[in-house]
């Protein structure tokens, strides 16, 4: 059973989609639909809002949710009142959302239902260790449109990563930009030891020096960069940022020609183009970070919504053979090829 087994051996999971149409719903309802096969307690909530009949963006048709009898949901008042299914309710959580209160619910019958669950990362965090008291194995958490901070390890355990031709109708860039986006998520780890040191902090730049001890540069941001250049090598070239760090730190580091170390907390932090990353690097320099997430599978839309469609299985080949992970095309695998 490709790459679902491996599912149950996190405690959390998020599908990501890295653009609109590229598969991310079909992805979900094909885990679900061989998870109901299994032996398993699982817990399912989105952040955003999923599983509508359209598409409230491009006014296209787009797979609706179905939630097999036995799951656990995570979804607004709103849309639980929306539902096409039988459900038992565990709890109506106090805090309100847009869509108002939070409905914890088990799915009596299998049906469709919407799916919109915390807006934050910090409260998916806290739904995921609820879940834990319904005794439930696996949390799967269904993302919105380029939310890869949902796929923290920070956040999940582990993730599902949809991409396809809405990406690129093009084989050779969608497969580089999917490439690069796999490359952020398995930055090298800082040593275990450092990373103790660093995960408490959450805000600034620190400097790291050569007997390992950790010094506050006192920049509160990236931004502010310009006006201490003097200060940010005092201590030598191990940096860490706490924050998000973008194509104008990476090229500021770049153009002071030291080989610089640059630490930062995961891949979700990183908002910076191929070409700039990829610099860096050729000068001399590298990256690290201190949470690592563990990539399961990665899946391919080969549709573009303009009707363009591009061969599945030269898709899917030359996205292996790039990512080194194994990569389906899940309405193949739903019709059982």
């Amino acid at each position: 059973m490709p790459f679902v087994d491996n599912i149950l051996s996190h405690r959390s999971v998020s599908i990501v989609g890295l653009e609109k149409n590229t598969g991310k719903t079909e992805t979900l309802n094909y885990v679900l639909n061989r998870l109901k096969t299994m032996d398993a307690s699982i817990a399912l909530t989105s952040i955003g809002v999923d599983g509508e009949q359209t598409d409230v963006v491009t006014r296209t048709s787009k797979p609706e949710i179905v939630i097999p009898k036995g799951v656990i949901f995570v979804t607004s008042e709103v849309h639980y009142l929306q539902k096409r299914l039988t459900a038992e309710i565990l709890d109506v959580s106090e805090k309100r959302t847009a869509l108002g209160r939070l409905v914890t619910a088990r799915a009596i019958t299998e049906g469709k239902a919407i799916l919109s669950g915390p807006a934050e990362t910090a409260e998916i965090r806290k739904l995921i260790a609820e879940m834990e008291r319904y005794g439930v194995q696996t949390t799967i958490v269904d993302g919105a449109l380029s939310r890869l901070s949902l796929a923290s390890p920070a956040v999940t355990d582990a993730m599902i990563l949809a991409t396809g031709a809405a990406l690129s109708a093009n084989i050779p860039k969608l497969v580089r930009k999917t490439e690069f986006v796999k490359q952020l998520i398995e930055l090298p780890n800082v040593d275990d030891e450092l990373a103790q040191k660093l995960q408490p902090l959450t805000q600034g730049i620190w400097a790291i020096d050569e007997n390992g001890n950790v010094h506050d540069l006192e920049i509160p941001s990236v931004f502010l960069l310009d006006k201490r250049e003097k200060d940010i090598f005092r201590f030598g070239t191990r940096l860490f940022v706490s924050g998000a760090v973008s194509d104008k730190l990476f090229s500021f580091l770049r153009m002071q020609n030291r080989n610089v170390e640059l630490i930062v907390n995961d891949f979700s932090k990183i908002f910076v183009s191929q070409r700039e990353f990829n610099s860096f690097l050729k000068g001399g320099n590298s990256i690290y970070s201190l949470l690592r997430s563990k990539l399961i599978a990665v899946t391919v839309n080969p549709l573009s919504p303009n009707g363009i469609l591009l061969d599945s299985d030269t898709l899917r080949e030359e996205m292996k053979k790039a990512l080194r992970v194994e990569v389906y095309d899940v309405k193949k695998l739903a019709v059982g090829d």
